[in-house]
């Protein structure tokens, strides 16, 4: 029962993770109706986009607190309850306010999907496997990246934009209550169950304090600010207008080459994953690598001429999502520094600069452009810019994780 229920409660929060990636990369393909239903120009609708983001980050610091006092299990349950409530608001609002608050409440609801998860993996599987089982859960859930693309279209096509919603809502609420039923924080024969009560106040309090103060801390916090804001400003928004306007081509080839930038994301995930827990035994040298090769991929890009092949933008597109995907391996890296019972508190700490970044990139790329040139905006000048700029800030993570402490598995 013990394995079983393992599989099962992996299973069950890879695919609340699912539904996380789906919200957050959903706006673009519906964004049309969005303007047409509810008037909507574009500044509202990046403010609609940003909204997710920003409540997600700032909900991390209590989510880890949560996690650690109480568990995974009723904290993620409680917390879908809100997203099955931001969906349908957000499936039937009439105005600009209306859909901000569905997305905020999105954005609290899917905030516990990922650390939770994580916090789950560290109760039940053995450490010796977590960046693998991480790498793993992240790149499943990019499957609602996936799904937010063509399927999405078909489905809104066939019924329209807000009955969707409400079917994804309903979707939402019956894997919740799966995971309530089947998930359980620990094994009953880990040390965990038969753990002290949740640590009071105080000790919260200077768990923060230990983590705040930690150097460690603050690079990976930098360094997934950046590698994760580029990669989802691009992802979620950038890299349409850029193959569209930019190199000429059709939204459907466009189309395609965002499904390989995903597909990467997802493939690269256990790889790196592989690679880190079992041949080269490191998180710094596996994060940094990931770093390095992705400031690379992005150079390349910024210099691309507008006639370059599509088999070329391809391989650029794919090798974007694999390299990002190495990313996934702060996580892993900031939990085995931390002590066990800190481990919820210290991967929901960097993951709200993750998603920080991800807010902040979708919005500073577009004003870097609108400033540098503001009569060209989506011009090649305008991107090659944005993107060089990208390509310099990776490296400057890259070299910046070198001062962090390795952890490994002898």
């Amino acid at each position: 029962m013990g394995l079983s229920r393992r599989w099962a409660i992996f299973m069950i929060a890879s695919a609340l993770f699912v539904f996380s990636q789906f919200y957050r990369a959903s706006i673009a393909v519906i964004s049309p109706q969005l303007m047409a239903d509810v008037g909507l120009d574009p500044r509202g609708l990046s403010l609609m986009s940003a909204a997710f983001f920003y409540a997600f980050a700032l909900t991390q610091i209590p989510i880890g607190l949560f996690l650690d006092r109480i568990g995974p299990r009723r904290t993620m349950t409680a917390l879908s309850g809100v997203a099955v409530s931001g969906a349908l608001v957000f499936a039937w609002g009439e105005s600009l306010e209306a859909l901000v608050l569905g997305r905020v409440l999105l954005g609290i609801g899917m905030a516990c999907n990922l650390m939770g998860a994580f916090k789950l993996l560290t109760l039940w599987f053995s450490p010796l496997q977590f960046a693998t089982f991480s790498a793993l859960v992240v790149s499943i859930g990019t499957i609602g990246n996936l799904t937010a693309t063509t399927p999405l279209a078909l489905l809104v096509g066939w019924i329209g934009w807000r009955p969707t919603f409400s079917v994804f809502a309903a979707l939402n609420l019956a894997l919740a209550a799966a995971f309530f039923l089947v998930v359980r924080d620990c094994p009953q024969t880990s040390p965990a169950a038969a753990a002290a009560p949740p640590p009071a106040a105080p000790r919260v309090f200077s768990d923060l304090a230990r983590l705040f103060r930690d150097r460690d801390y603050w690079i990976i916090s930098i360094g997934t600010f950046c590698r994760y804001g580029i990669f989802a400003a691009v992802q979620t928004l950038w890299a349409g207008p850029f193959l569209m306007t930019v190199m000429g081509r059709s939204t459907l080839v466009a189309g395609n080459l965002i499904f390989l930038l995903n597909l990467g994301m997802i493939l690269g995930g256990p790889v790196w994953g592989r690679l880190s827990d079992t041949l080269l035994r490191t998180r710094k040298g596996v994060v940094i690598t990931g770093l390095v090769c992705l400031a690379a991929d992005i150079g390349a890009l910024a210099v691309l001429p507008a006639g370059a092949g599509t088999g070329l933008l391809a391989a650029l597109f794919f090798g974007f999502g694999f390299f990002a995907s190495a990313g996934g391996i702060m996580y892993t890296h900031i939990k085995e520094l931390m002590p066990l019972e800190m481990s919820g508190t210290a991967m929901t700490g960097i993951n709200f600069f993750t998603m920080i970044g991800a807010a902040a990139f979708l919005q500073g790329m577009g004003g870097l452009m609108q400033a540098l040139y503001p009569e060209a905006v989506l011009s090649p000048a305008a991107f090659k810019a944005a993107l060089a700029l990208c390509g310099i800030c990776l490296l400057g993570v890259a070299a910046l994780y070198g001062f962090t402490r390795d952890t490994f598995h002898s």
